[in-house]
Order: C-alpha cells, then sequence, then structure tokens
C-alpha cells in the first residue's frame, strides 16, 4: 500500500542524546517532520516511526489495535535506549498518551517529555457508544487538519475507524491509571484553540503526574496540530533548550565534535 506524502518514517544517526517522536492517531510522521529535522540538525540522534496502520488509507487502521501502536514506540525507544547516553520523547496528540506510557513504564530510560496537546481521554459523548458502534458503522469524518496557518496540510486520514478510536479509549484508560508513576521533567504546550483535544486533558495530566519539574506554555495562535502551526518554531525552539538542560552528555558530544573537527 503506497504510504500518503511524508508518511515514511525517518531516522538519523547523531550523538549520544536520542530523541523519539510519537506522531497522533490518524495522523503520520509529516506531522512531526520539521520538529525532526530541527532535532537532526541541533546533532540529537532522532527517530521518527510511522505507527502500525497509519499513513496508507484509513481502512488498514481498522485492523490495529493501540497495542500495536505502543509496540513500534516500545520499540524504537529501546533501540535507542541501547545505543545513546540519554533518551527523550516528544509527542503530538495520541502520540503524548504514548509517551506518558514510555515514561511510566520505563522509567529511568526515559529522561524527560515534551508534550503538544496530549490526548489521554475522550471528549466525544457518544464514545460510550462506540463498542456497540464500532460493528455497525466503519468509520466517521476524520479529525485532521485543525491548523491555524493558511495552506498548511496535515497528512491524515480523512475518516477515523471506529475499531481504532475504540481501541484508543482503552488507551487511555490504561495511560491515565499510570500518570502517577510519570516522574520526568515535562514540557508541555497546549492551544487554547484545540478543536480536537480539550484543555482538560492537559489539566488531567498535569494534576495526575508525579513530576516535579514541570513547564506548561500556551501556544496562542495555532489549533490542534500545532507542531505545523504558527507556534512550531517556538515549539521546536523550547523543546531544544529543555533537551539541553537536561543531557549533559549532549554538551560533551557537542565539544568532542568540535574539538575533533579542530584536530582535522
Amino acid at each position: 500500500m503506497p504510504l500518503l506524502p511524508g508518511a515514511e518514517p525517518y531516522h538519523h544517526q547523531g550523538g549520544p542524546v536520542g530523541v523519539l517522536l510519537c506522531h497522533g492517531f490518524t495522523g503520520s510522521p509529516q506531522s512531526l517532520r520539521p520538529w525532526a529535522d530541527e532535532l537532526a540538525a541541533a546533532g540529537f540522534t532522532v527517530s521518527l516511526p510511522l505507527l502500525p496502520g497509519h499513513g496508507t488509507r484509513w481502512q488498514d487502521m481498522q485492523v490495529t489495535r493501540w497495542e500495536d501502536w505502543y509496540a513500534e514506540v516500545e520499540r524504537e525507544l529501546l533501540a535507542l535506549a541501547d545505543t545513546c547516553e540519554q533518551v527523550f520523547v516528544c509527542a503530538l496528540s495520541m502520540g503524548g498518551a504514548l509517551a506518558l506510557r514510555l515514561a511510566a513504564v520505563h522509567g529511568p530510560a526515559v529522561s524527560g517529555l515534551v508534550l503538544v496537546n496530549p490526548s489521554v481521554r475522550s471528549d466525544n459523548p457518544a464514545s460510550v457508544l462506540l463498542p456497540v458502534l464500532r460493528h455497525l458503522v466503519p468509520s466517521v469524518r476524520g479529525i485532521g487538519d485543525d491548523i491555524a496557518k493558511p495552506g498548511v496540510s496535515e497528512s491524515g486520514y480523512d475518516r477515523t475507524p471506529l475499531n481504532a478510536a475504540w481501541s484508543l479509549g482503552r488507551l487511555w484508560r490504561d495511560v491515565r491509571r499510570r500518570l502517577p508513576q510519570v516522574t520526568q521533567p515535562v514540557l508541555l504546550f497546549r492551544s487554547p484553540q484545540d478543536h480536537v483535544v480539550s484543555p482538560a486533558n492537559s489539566e488531567l495530566v498535569l494534576a495526575r503526574i508525579s513530576s516535579t519539574d514541570v513547564t506548561e506554555r500556551l501556544c496562542q495562535r495555532s489549533f490542534h496540530v500545532a507542531t505545523l502551526d504558527h507556534d512550531a518554531a517556538e515549539i521546536f525552539t523550547a523543546s531544544l533548550d529543555f533537551i539541553r538542560r537536561l543531557a549533559p552528555a549532549h554538551a560533551a558530544g557537542v565539544t568532542r565534535v568540535e574539538s575533533d573537527d579542530h584536530h582535522g
């Protein structure tokens, strides 16, 4: 099945500090690629996987479950942890739920989280009908392209597969239960004008995690996909500052490279 434009996974071998990026529900790496490119240019080792069932057509997502999406990011996390001294996880929307679960389950293997409009609960009262509805209706209208910036599009599905949406609800339930186990530093970006994920999601995350190093920043000019929107540059810069502050290995790696260049 051919991939949608920009949906291919991305990997960059950089220094001793790794960054894993997790895209959102029905989205693809395209929504996070500019962020990945910035991190790569700054010298980090970067992994931006394509979640199973995503990046092709919505029908392919019908046969996947949250466990499949999580297994993919977990595999990438462990691969980065094998080769890097520290690993950070950056995520958008449902990717935020996956990132929080990684942090809760793998503890010290995750050095910090950067979350953009994370989703951890349903904002749609009709979601209580999903267990039955998913057997009757294959899909509903999609949630993609919630972007304020003119002419910018997200390479996501125009339909939401209900089987997958039902499984997403199960992921959220699991993640909410684990939030107190999250102790890592967190930088959370939230768009006040988000038409996909309500502010209650970020509030719930911030209220329940056990982290003490926590910063919340507002993306006033952006909608849900803030990583492709007006505030993208601020997200990229702030995340670089956040990771550099917490990653002495990165500073050492950069110095080492500079001194090698000097002798070269």
